[in-house]
């Protein structure tokens, strides 16, 4: 990346996105938000954001004037952090919080085409991993921020002044992006970007992982338009396996089991004695554990059986999201709590690595040769439209019920997905891990796409 140093500003601008990810929601806490508040939160961004980030992505992707896209977007980002604190009411603090993403959404397709117009394509995928490697330390970096923040000024002047300042620091820091943009970025011609092969920049998006934020944020605008970038959902529906589309429904379901987790997680942490500065510190060790065993996962994806290893991790995330209730419950905030609930973040952050590798391959290697971009685009559209539904039903019910009943019943829907998953025999049949596993054969599932380190 020694071409990209601009990319430097894109790993500032993405510490404010990675503070305001928990920030939003801890500030609707100290507003007196409510379980179902929060569950609105996560799921009116995922709603607006999702059909947003695929509109900009299309619409970014055909400008001439790339850079101000880019530039336009973390101004915008800049501006709804500076106002969000302004605003009296929670309502308006969802409504900004959906347009902070759909205003991050603009900048992705636009990042992914600059960093790869100048280069080789043997050196695309390196270039596109580089790319999320400032995005993703940068992201680290704004939960560092709210971990150092709320420790030291929340502490000083109080939680909701402390936010309310940290909301205008990331301003700033977004601010200072778009600048550092603007002087450092290059503009690549318009034959360069013509030159570009779309379908393969798609195909490379498609078959990597998440990086460092996948733990604990679902909404990933890049991801989202360039793998349902050539989506034709009536040649899919034809053409469209029993075993496929059975997976999907199990997708649906272990998704919406997550976020009906961690969208009231704010509210229940804040609640049994959490500070924010431990809040941000949970989630950071949450999205380190998964990064630091995306390799780990990728090396298990090709020696054993992918159903069962998804299986398992789904099941461990299921036992564990619950025991985040008992263990708060039982332990609280006290120097016990925090060790608990830490090591019970990391088991989440590493199963999610797991459930991400796999469940790229299983979708790549189910669907029809013709159709695997397409289908990874299904997985994609369909894991964030449950990531919503999933937001609303956990704050609901937590609302109702309680936080150990949400997490319990989160647990429960996971599980009702990897019965789905652990009952189509055909995903082993088909990438023929089981049959390696089990020593009958050297030909299986091999890491292709677990190998990938695109966003």
């Amino acid at each position: 990346m020694e071409g990209h140093r601009w990319l430097y500003g894109w790993g500032l601008g993405s510490v404010a996105l990675g503070a305001a990810s928990l920030l939003v929601p801890l500030y609707v806490v100290e507003l007196g938000g409510d379980p179902f508040e929060l569950g609105l939160l996560g799921a009116v961004a995922a709603f607006i954001g999702a059909p947003g980030a695929i509109v900009w992505g299309r619409l970014a992707d055909r400008t001439r004037n790339r850079r101000s896209v880019v530039v336009g977007s973390l101004l915008a980002v800049a501006v709804v952090l500076g106002v969000t604190p302004l605003l009296p009411t929670i309502p308006l603090v969802i409504l900004a919080n959906a347009l902070l993403w759909l205003s991050f959404a603009a900048a992705g397709p636009v990042l992914t085409l600059l960093v790869v117009a100048d280069v080789p394509e043997g050196r695309w995928n390196t270039e596109i991993a580089g790319l999320n490697r400032y995005q993703g330390y940068g992201w680290a970096g704004g939960l560092l921020l709210g971990i150092a923040w709320s420790a030291t000024v929340g502490r000083l002047f109080g939680p909701v002044t402390g936010q309310r300042y940290l909301f205008l620091a990331c301003a700033a820091a977004s601010a200072v992006a778009a600048v550092v943009l603007l002087r450092t970025m290059p503009a690549p011609s318009e034959r360069q970007i013509r030159r570009l092969d779309r379908d393969r920049v798609e195909q490379l998006l498609s078959t990597g992982r998440r990086g460092i934020r996948g733990a604990t944020f679902r909404f990933a605008p890049t991801r989202l338009y360039w793998r349902t970038r050539s989506l034709h959902p009536d040649r899919m529906a034809e053409r469209f396996t029993p075993t496929l589309a059975a997976y999907f429904l199990g997708v649906v379901l272990f998704f919406t089991g997550f976020s009906a987790f961690f969208a009231p997680l704010p509210l229940y942490l804040t609640g049994v004695g959490f500070s924010s500065d431990l809040v941000f510190a949970l989630y950071l060790i949450s999205s380190l554990g998964s990064a630091a065993f995306y390799t780990g996962a990728g090396r298990l994806s090709g020696q054993y059986d992918i159903r069962l290893l998804q299986t398992g991790a789904l099941g461990l995330r299921s036992v564990v999201m619950p025991l985040v209730a008992v263990a708060g419950a039982a332990l609280a905030a006290g120097l016990a709590g925090v060790l608990v609930n830490g090591v019970l973040f990391v088991l989440i952050g590493i199963s999610w690595a797991v459930i991400a590798v796999t469940a790229g391959t299983i979708v790549t290697r189910l669907a029809p040769s013709s159709l695997r971009g397409e289908a990874l685009g299904v997985y994609t559209a369909l894991s964030t439209l449950a990531g919503g539904i999933g937001s609303i039903a956990g704050g609901a019910l937590a609302n109702a019920s309680g936080f150990v009943v949400a997490f319990g019943v989160a647990g429960g829907v996971i599980v009702a997905g990897a019965v789905i998953v652990v009952a189509l025999r055909g995903i082993s049949e088909r990438t023929g891990a089981g049959r390696r596993a089990a020593g009958e054969g050297n030909g299986g599932a091999a890491g292709d796409t677990a190998g990938g380190r695109t966003e």
